[in-house]
């Protein structure tokens, strides 16, 4: 039988993906999302989960399929206690490669979805009834340069989250003076917490990564299409971009399969094959550690 899927997914990773077990409905468990990586033979995922850590899923993932790198993380909501450093060091310490900040439990988020009558989001619990805020008065909690620090000790990736532009710039100016490395502004493109180009292009000179994400184009949220997105990607620089899909609602394609029209949609519109390469495999691995040939 013809592989259904494009030769660029072979090696590639995806950074941002969602599977249950979840208190969301989602299209894949954790079992087919990863029997459909193995047919595209990608190298990774990374699982997200807005209410709990994946480390455990990915551990005894990867004990049964090798063959596949899975990567879990935290996402610093009400769920977990939010920016709870005791949560971060476990999960990092069980292997866990990302910290996402606040998505669910944000500001920004909950304000963005006061307004929207969507398929996503609405409800309890899915909304937190309060918000995890970074600050105090203007400055940094304790909490969140201790976050810094282990992300830092551990070598792993701080995602922004669903923070607000000037949260984000708060963050990213504070974590790289706390010496963290490794930084993706997540979703950029997307109506939760769009970032305008011109600060999308400040924080790649900062030496962020910029997370493209399907999602934006979907019928969710009709942020921008796809020649649109290919756009941001020239202006920005693939060097500093990742393409991820955030799929996994179960109103959606499953996310391999949006994974590789992702792909197909940003050739069509000009993206080089080298620059998708560097994008869903070259720049994910280094986030991850993962050598080439590992």
């Amino acid at each position: 039988m013809k592989n259904q899927f494009h030769p660029l997914l072979e090696g590639a990773y995806e950074f941002h993906v969602h599977s249950a077990p979840s208190i969301f409905s989602r299209k894949q468990t954790d079992w087919q999302l990863v029997e459909d990586a193995k047919m595209a033979k990608m190298g990774g995922l990374v699982l997200k989960s807005h209410e709990s850590s994946t480390v455990e899923r990915a551990f005894l993932i990867k004990e049964k399929e090798p063959s596949i790198h899975v990567f879990g993380g935290i996402v610093l909501n009400q769920h977990v206690g939010g920016l709870n450093p005791y949560a971060v060091e476990t999960a990092l310490k069980m292997g866990g490669k990302v910290v996402w900040f606040p998505t669910l439990s944000a500001g920004q988020h909950q304000q963005y979805f006061k307004k929207k009558n969507t398929k996503l989001f609405n409800g309890n619990p899915l909304l937190s009834e309060k918000t995890v805020s970074i600050g105090d008065n203007g400055r940094l909690i304790d909490e969140v340069r201790d976050i810094f620090q282990l992300i830092k000790d551990y070598d792993a990736v701080l995602a922004t989250g669903h923070l607000s532009l000037e949260e984000q710039h708060e963050i990213v100016r504070a974590a790289k003076e706390a010496g963290v490395e490794k930084i993706i502004i997540q979703h950029a493109d997307m109506g939760i917490s769009k970032i305008p180009l011109e600060d999308q292009k400040y924080f790649a000179s900062q030496g962020c990564i910029i997370e493209k994400c399907f999602l934006a184009c979907s019928s969710d949220f009709h942020d921008l299409t796809i020649e649109e997105m290919a756009k941001t990607i020239e202006i920005i620089g693939y060097e500093s971009c990742i393409l991820v899909t955030d799929y996994g609602q179960p109103h959606h394609e499953a996310p391999v399969h949006a994974l590789n029209r992702f792909v197909e949609e940003l050739l069509l519109h000009g993206v080089k094959e080298d620059q998708v390469i560097r994008m869903i495999n070259e720049n994910p691995r280094t986030l991850l550690g993962v050598d080439k040939n590992g």
